[in-house]
C-alpha cells in the first residue's frame, strides 16, 4: 500500500519547483509575492527557486509594474525558449518528427518515408530524423529536454508495446523507448496516443489549467481511446492502460470488434468505421489532407455515419461523467477539425447530468487539438510534462 510520508530534501525541492513552472504556466505573469500566495511555499523558497529558475532560463521578469505604494514589482513569465522538445509520429507509410519550444510552438518539422515501418526500418529513420531536426534550427542543445514519441497500443514499463502498433508485424513486445535512447542519447517518453494528446491540451490548449478533465482521442488510423486528468494528477490506471474505452460495449450483440466483443464503442465511433461508411477503402494508403479533402466534400455516406455515431458517444460522455466527474470532456483527435465539430454538433441535447441545477463555468464538452498535428505535438509535449509538471508521487512512498 502507499500512504503519503516524509521526502527527502532534493524530492521536495524538485517538487516545490515545478510546483512554481506550473503556477506561472497556467496563470501568466507573476510576481515573487503572488507565487508565494498561490503556491503557499515561504517568500524565501520562492526566491530562491525563481532565482535558479531564471538562472536556468525557463523564467524570464517582464518589466517593473509601478503600485500606488511601496516597491514595484516584477512579473515573470515562462521563456518560451527556455526549453524545448521533440515529438515523433509514426504512421503507415512515414515517420515525422517536430522541435518545440516551451510553449508548443513548431521550430523545424521533418517527413520521411518509410515503406512497411517494422522496427528495423523504422528506427534508423526516427534516429536520423532526431539528429536531424537539432541541425534544422539554431538553439542550444543543452535546453533539449528529451524525445517523446506517441504510438497506439498499450504499454509496459519502459515504453514496450504489448499490443502491435500500425497492425504492423515486428512490435510486439518491442522496447520502443529503450532502443531510441540508445541511439539519439537523450532521453526517450513513449506514451499512448490518447494520453500524450491530452497531456498537449493541458499544457497547450483549452484543459491548460484544469484539474480535472477527460481528453476523447479519435485516432486518425482508426480507433477512440481517453486520456485522464484527475485532480491535477494524469490517471493512467495501475498497469497504465487506463482510457481503453474504445472496447466499452454500447451496443449489446452489435457490430463484432476487432477485440472479439459484439457492440464495442470503436466500431461505431471510429474513423475506420467512417471511411466504411463513405466507401474508402484505401485510407491508410492516403494522406491526411486527401483524407480531409474527402471528408470536406461530405455526402450521404458521412452523413450516416454520424447519424449512427452520435447516440453511442452521447452514452459514453454519460458514463464518463457519472465515472469520474471531470470539469469537462474535450474532444480532440487526428481527424480534421470540420469533421470533429459536425460531430459534436449533433450530440445535443445530451443525458441529463446527475446535478442538472448546478451552476456550471465550463461547457460539458470542449473541442480540443484537432488535425494531423495533435498526436505529433501531444508526442513533444512529453518530455516537457516530465519535467515541469508536480509529481505528487515523490511525496508516497510504498509501506511493506
Amino acid at each position: 500500500m502507499k500512504a503519503i510520508s516524509g521526502t527527502n530534501l532534493e524530492q521536495a525541492k524538485s517538487h516545490n519547483r515545478r510546483v512554481v513552472i506550473e503556477a506561472v504556466r497556467t496563470n501568466g505573469p507573476l510576481s515573487r509575492a503572488a507565487i508565494a500566495r498561490m503556491t503557499a511555499l515561504t517568500a524565501q523558497t520562492v526566491s530562491n527557486i525563481v532565482e535558479e529558475l531564471e538562472r536556468s532560463h525557463l523564467l524570464v521578469p517582464s518589466e517593473a509594474q509601478k503600485l500606488a505604494r511601496g516597491q514595484p514589482i516584477i512579473p515573470y513569465t515562462i521563456n518560451p525558449r527556455g526549453a524545448y522538445s521533440i515529438g515523433l509520429e509514426l504512421g503507415r507509410q512515414r515517420a515525422s518528427g517536430v522541435l518545440t519550444d516551451l510553449s508548443g510552438a513548431i521550430c523545424a518539422r521533418i517527413e520521411r518515408h518509410v515503406e512497411h515501418p517494422d522496427p528495423q526500418r523504422a528506427m534508423p529513420a526516427l534516429q536520423s530524423i532526431v539528429e536531424d531536426l537539432q541541425q534544422a534550427f539554431v538553439f542550444d542543445r543543452n535546453r533539449l529536454l528529451g524525445v517523446g514519441m506517441a504510438l497506439p497500443g498499450r504499454y509496459a514499463d519502459g515504453g514496450t508495446t504489448s499490443l502491435s502498433p500500425l497492425n504492423l508485424p515486428g512490435w510486439q513486445g518491442f522496447p520502443v523507448g529503450h532502443e531510441l535512447e540508445q541511439r539519439v542519447k537523450v532521453p526517450v517518453l513513449v506514451e499512448n496516443d490518447a494520453t500524450a494528446a491530452a497531456i498537449g491540451e493541458r499544457l497547450h490548449g483549452v484543459a491548460r489549467g484544469l484539474g480535472s478533465f477527460v481528453y476523447l482521442f479519435l485516432a486518425g488510423g482508426g480507433g477512440i481511446g481517453a486520456g485522464m486528468f484527475l485532480d491535477g494528477h494524469l490517471y493512467k490506471g495501475s498497469r497504465n492502460n487506463a482510457g481503453e474505452i474504445g472496447h466499452i460495449i454500447v451496443e449489446p450483440q452489435g457490430k463484432l470488434c476487432s477485440c472479439g466483443k459484439r457492440g464495442c464503442l470503436d466500431r461505431y465511433i471510429s474513423l475506420t468505421v467512417a471511411y466504411e461508411f463513405m466507401g474508402i477503402a484505401n485510407a491508410e494508403e492516403l494522406s491526411p489532407d486527401d483524407l480531409d479533402a474527402l471528408i470536406a466534400k461530405g455526402g450521404e455516406g458521412l452523413d450516416a455515419w454520424l447519424h449512427q455515431a452520435v447516440q453511442p458517444l452521447r452514452q459514453t460522455v454519460d458514463f464518463l461523467e457519472l465515472a469520474f466527474d471531470p470539469q469537462t470532456i474535450v474532444l480532440g483527435g487526428s481527424i480534421s477539425t470540420s469533421l470533429m465539430l459536425r460531430l459534436a454538433e449533433r450530440l445535443e441535447p445530451l443525458h441529463t447530468p446527475i446535478d442538472p441545477n448546478q451552476k456550471r463555468t465550463l461547457p460539458r464538452v470542449m473541442i480540443g487539438m484537432t488535425g494531423k498535428d495533435t498526436a505529433i505535438l501531444g508526442a513533444a509535449a512529453l518530455p516537457i510534462f516530465s519535467e515541469t509538471n508536480p509529481r505528487f508521487d515523490v511525496l508516497q512512498k510504498p509501506l511493506g
